[in-house]
């Protein structure tokens, strides 16, 4: 788009505030190197750094073996260049844009400068140079002439691709607009391959933007969205067979911190397909790349959810036994602290190491090849890649038709797969086809408001379609969106559920073996299944039922009709409540059914393949509690297939992202109690002393502890606590009644029966079966925990809940919803009543594939 010239120091690009660039320049101090004689006259490799333990030789033989591998494998390397920048202390994946509540928080460091080194002189040359700015993610062209990396100049606040020649001669700008590019690959079409903010989401559990694979071409144009996924993609890379290997994260269905693998795609976005990991919790894998002449690929092994800027132990991979098996993959490296690996040879390896660039054997040996000048100040070294030729791979056909809305996909057969113990054949009937929906912001590392342990996102039900005989399905699905699939039986009800998600191209047709079907099966060798015979299927709407089921709205008024005149206040049958009250952050019915066990959602917890039956509608106890036999209890169809699909569609709290961050008391941002936290009121003072004084004697020790405030969690695992807790059971969402604050459990377990309350509590040094803690409403100290409960109610009442009259979202809702060209820009929330449900369809319907956004 811009071709600047490398020769000048540049006051302004394209119109953005000024930055400083130095092209073509040689540092004055040129790193820390040191001779090393038998492979350059002028540079080297430091003192070796132990071996790992697995290394069976002493260091002396150790040093011996990595020289004689590292010697060849660098000779003819005589550059490599990398990237410098600071390093963001945050997540791996949260190191551009803004943080959501406030966009002047960056999420980028400084420090920018593009670099090659001259490994045989020790030269170093700055192609970039932008000290407010940032520079990452350089690809090398197969030619070796060419570089593609991401740039922030200083003075902006986004990554763009950016070219410039390994000569340092014509910088020029490639893609532009509102959102970041980062970590491009050249592919042998003639593309690029990037992740980018495009996709316009936010993480679901963090406070920060989502990149997913695109594509554009070699001058920028034609960007193209390649993945529906709703959380990050990260460093495609082609592999020597045409395809693109990345890591995805994902937590359809589980734990939100252990599943972030490698995936494999075309690079038209067709046949996306787990390359290894998906099947087991633990660790990010991320910057893979092949090794030439080999069958593996190298790769940081992140610890746990990841470290910062990837750093990791740099590990090898064979996927030769398929993406399961975790003896194959190998640490090499002997701490985790390296990042950026590249593979010289099968066995020899240049990677990242705060400041420096090293080289290991695949024997752990590691020595290090450059250091940055301490002029450059508190910097890393990022991304070293080698100025070299490479073979180009095989470009592979493209399977997509961007003039089609949907693809298609094939299922052999549904009975085939793991843990389908007990499943009859014909007695699936249909495939529930369920859409996770994309984040238009998001506030903290947890799922709430959107559930109490469970989901953090919201799923729509599209529909279903036809079950075969033989258990084959054939159907369309709108390309470009993140879907899922339920299994049902005659009577729609759960029999197994997909714990991930995927995506088909427009015009695709994606097939698979079986049900959760084992990635290294074949299909066996049968008939030609029966759905291959007709027409794709068309998902079939479900008639009469929400499509995005809301708590309040579609399940709430059900539970009044049927199951409130047991479950209330007064009455509290087995000691649950069912109505509608507000707690400090859930209903009491939505919190009392999850708490309760009613719900089977099995989310958040390391885990996949769960027996037939356990989870959604065909798990849960609630919907054996809305049969006939439960106290005569007499649901219409439609109540019982509403309730049915809230279960399989994540048994959400509101149906509207607008919830987030807001409507709560004792609300978190960024992991901390700081939004409407009541600790400091003076009614929640008062009320603390009360507790003091007449609940502490018995609620004592940490499982018979109350809370001590609206705010108080009592010590309880927000994301995946134990359910069987007896906390749990009088926690801040169920004691405290800030609908009817005379109705808290807080105020009635300890006033006596004949004032109204239950008498569950009593004096400790009361005799036993006489007395209660509060013998009426005029107790000093049940006023001041009632007035606690009124404090609360009156603040909630004007900050309001999604389901409470003239509700509005967070300004940052809005803000988003403004960016995404979803509201005007004359758009005031603070003024203008928003219809949040509409608003969050019109946000979903920006990804609704068609040729004229999609070309």
């Amino acid at each position: 788009m811009h071709d600047l010239s490398h020769q000048l120091r540049l006051s302004s690009v394209c119109g953005r505030s000024a930055f400083a660039m130095r092209a073509l320049g040689v540092c004055a101090v040129a790193g820390t190197a040191i001779a090393y004689a038998g492979i350059f006259a002028t540079v080297g490799l430091q003192a070796a750094e132990n071996a790992s333990a697995a290394v069976k030789m002493d260091d002396r033989d150790a040093n011996r073996s990595v020289d004689e591998a590292i010697g060849p494998s660098i000779v003819g390397i005589e550059e490599v260049v990398f990237a410098v920048r600071s390093v963001f202390p945050e997540h791996w994946y949260a190191n551009f844009g803004y943080f959501a509540p406030d966009a002047t928080q960056k999420c980028y460091g400084k420090g920018g400068r593009l670099c090659k080194v001259n490994l045989k002189s020790n030269k170093l040359t700055i192609l970039v140079d932008d000290p407010e700015g940032a520079v990452r993610d350089p690809c090398l062209h197969h030619d070796g002439r060419r570089i593609v990396f991401s740039f922030r100049p200083g003075g902006t606040d986004t990554y763009h691709l950016w070219e410039i020649q390994t000569d340092g001669s014509g910088l020029r700008q490639l893609t532009g607009g509102d959102y970041d590019d980062i970590e491009p690959s050249y592919l042998s079409d003639g593309g690029i391959v990037f992740v980018s903010a495009r996709s316009r989401r936010w993480v679901q559990c963090w406070l920060t933007q989502v990149a997913s694979v695109f594509r554009c071409d070699a001058d920028g144009r034609n960007v193209r969205q390649l993945s529906a996924n709703l959380e990050q993609d990260n460093t495609p890379w082609p592999l020597p067979d045409g395809r693109i290997l990345y890591m995805r994260w994902e937590y359809v269905d589980r734990s939100q911190v252990h599943y972030h693998h490698l995936w494999t795609m075309n690079s038209d976005g067709s046949g996306q397909s787990v390359y290894f990991g998906n099947f087991h919790p633990g660790d990010v894998y991320i910057d893979a790349k092949p090794t030439p002449g080999g069958d593996r690929v190298v790769l940081i092994r992140s610890p746990g959810h990841g470290d910062t800027e990837h750093a990791g132990f740099v590990s090898t991979l064979s996927s030769k036994s398929g993406p399961d098996n975790l003896q194959a993959i190998r640490d090499i490296s002997p701490t985790a602290d390296y990042r950026d690996p590249w593979a010289l040879t099968d066995r020899v390896f240049l990677a990242a190491r705060k400041d420096s660039l090293v080289v290991m054997s695949d024997q752990g040996v590691v020595r290090t090849l450059y250091t940055l000048p301490r002029e450059f100040g508190d910097v890393w070294l990022h991304e070293p890649r080698p100025v070299m030729t490479r073979e180009a791979e095989p470009v592979i056909s493209s399977r997509i038709d961007p003039s089609r809305p949907t693809g298609r996909y094939m299922l052999n057969d549904i009975y085939i797969g793991r843990n389908m113990q007990g499943i009859k054949r014909g007695e699936i009937k249909k495939l529930l086809v369920l859409e996770s929906l994309p984040k238009p912001v998001n506030f903290t590392g947890g799922m709430d408001p959107l559930s109490y342990a469970g989901t953090f996102t919201l799923e729509r039900v599209l529909g279903v379609v036809p079950v075969e005989a033989d258990g084959s399905a054939y159907f369309e699905a709108p390309a470009m969106r993140s879907l899922f699939f339920v299994a049902l039986d005659e009577n729609d009800v759960a029999v197994k559920r997909m714990q991930s998600f995927t995506g088909v191209g427009p015009g695709e047709t994606l097939g698979c073996v079986g049900c959760h079907a084992h990635q290294a099966m074949t299909p066996p060798a049968t008939r030609f299944p029966l759905a291959a015979r007709r027409a794709a299927s068309r998902i079939q709407p479900v008639a009469d039922a929400p499509d995005v089921p809301d708590f309040p709205r579609d399940i709430q008024p059900i539970l009044d009709r049927n199951c409130v005149k047991c479950h209330n206040c007064d009455r509290r049958d087995g000691g649950v409540l069912l109505t509608g009250d507000h707690g400090p952050m859930f209903s009491h019915a939505y919190y009392s059914l999850i708490v309760w066990r009613q719900v089977a959602d099995g989310r958040n917890y390391p885990r996949s393949e769960y027996p037939p039956r356990s989870l959604g509608s065909g798990g849960s106890a609630l919907m054996q509690k809305l049969a006939p036999s439960h106290f005569e209890v007499q649901l219409t169809p439609v109540e019982r297939q509403t309730v049915r699909l809230w279960l399989d569609a994540g048994a959400p709290y509101p149906g509207t992202y607008a919830a987030l961050g807001s409507g709560s008391i004792g609300g978190y941002q960024q992991n901390a109690q700081i939004v409407e936290n009541d600790a400091e009121w003076p009614e929640t003072r008062r009320a603390q002393d009360a507790i003091a004084r007449r609940c502490a004697t018995c609620h004592r020790d940490d499982l018979t502890r109350i809370p001590r405030s609206l705010s108080d969690e009592n010590g309880l695992s927000f994301w995946a606590p134990d359910m069987n807790d007896p906390r749990l059971r009088r926690s801040r969402h169920i004691v405290f009644n800030l609908t009817r604050p005379d109705k808290s459990l807080v105020l009635l377990a300890p006033l006596a029966r004949d004032a109204g309350g239950y008498g569950l509590c009593r004096p400790s040094d009361a005799p036993a079966g006489s007395g209660a803690v509060f013998d009426t409403r005029g107790d000093a100290d049940y006023l001041a925990l009632l007035a606690m409960c009124e404090a609360g109610m009156r603040r909630l009442n004007e900050i309001k809940r999604f389901d409470m009259p003239g509700f509005q979202p967070r300004p940052q809702y809005v803000r988003e919803m403004v960016r995404y060209g979803v509201l005007p820009s004359s758009f005031d929330g603070t003024k203008t009543p928003i219809d949040v449900y509409a608003t969050d369809r019109q946000y979903w319907g920006l990804f609704e594939w068609n040729r004229e956004k999609n070309p």
